[in-house]
């Protein structure tokens, strides 16, 4: 059963900012729901206040320009992302990531930021910002500050945002831009699940970056390779840098035997 809570639908980012203020740790910001619902049903999350930031002017779209790079904000969808252009022809590993979260049905409601903000250990959409020096764009009544996604996630379920902040802007620097990448997710059924492993890899200007969820308390980049590396150096950065646990999906065993595998099979793939 739902718990009882306030709502409020703010249309201007100076009275979300006040709401997030006002009601500090007492407050939940609601885009796509498909997390947030889900928590507040079972118990996890009791509210006081849900706030929906889809009203919000500004808070939609996705934009570029080689000044501010990609853009996306609160209402962005995983669908408006798969529909961009822009970050099919220059991005192609967000649109990887984003192919392989949930359903369709699931992707029209859940947004970017939601997924990031969520920390879930087995994100779909942090591997691909990773790789990608992606930035946050932490705002709250008290200012704004800019946090690389290297260390946004502190934890499981846990990031660098505060109680009476929102992350108003996921940022992809243009120099990103044309890296090739490819993105390789282990379910335990075929079709819509949870990942129980998942490695992206990028290469572009002779340097190598991995992305890996579902294999340490948070998504994790593997960085400081280059392109030129021979697999088995890129392999054991992988392994050097996951720390897996067994649970009801998969042993740490396999967990650090398909990393390997989907390292291994994603450099030879990645031209």
């Amino acid at each position: 059963m739902l718990q009882r809570f306030q709502y409020a639908a703010p249309a201007t980012r100076d009275e979300l900012l006040g709401l997030l203020a006002e009601r500090k740790g007492r407050a939940r910001l609601l885009a796509g729901g498909t997390d947030l619902l889900v928590n507040i049903r079972n118990g996890a999350m009791k509210p006081e206040l849900v706030i929906n930031v889809k009203k919000v002017q500004g808070y939609s779209g996705i934009t570029w320009s080689r000044s501010e790079g990609l853009v996306m904000r609160p209402a962005t969808t995983i669908n408006d992302v798969l529909r961009d252009k822009n970050v099919r022809d220059l991005f192609p590993l967000l649109s990887e990531c984003a192919h392989d979260l949930a359903s369709y049905q699931i992707r029209n409601r859940a947004t970017v930021i939601g997924n990031v903000v969520n920390a879930s250990p087995c994100s779909d959409m942090a591997p691909a910002l990773l790789c990608l020096g992606a930035k946050a764009v932490i705002a709250s009544k008290r200012g704004e500050r800019e946090v690389p996604f290297a260390e946004f996630f502190k934890g499981v379920k846990k990031t660098v945002v505060q109680d009476d902040e929102i992350l108003e802007r996921i940022v992809v620097p243009a120099a990103s831009s044309g890296a090739r990448g490819l993105y390789r997710k282990l379910k335990r059924i075929n079709g819509h699940d949870l990942g129980i492993v998942g490695v992206a890899l990028m290469k572009k200007d002779g340097l190598l970056r991995l992305g890996i969820s579902s294999s340490a308390p948070t998504p994790i980049l593997v960085d400081g390779l280059k392109e030129r590396d021979d697999i088995e150096t890129i392999v054991a950065a992988a392994r050097g840098a996951i720390s897996p646990i067994g649970d009801v999906r998969c042993s740490k065993e396999y967990r650090e035997y398909m990393v390997e595998v989907f390292v291994k099979r994603l450099f030879a793939e990645v031209k």
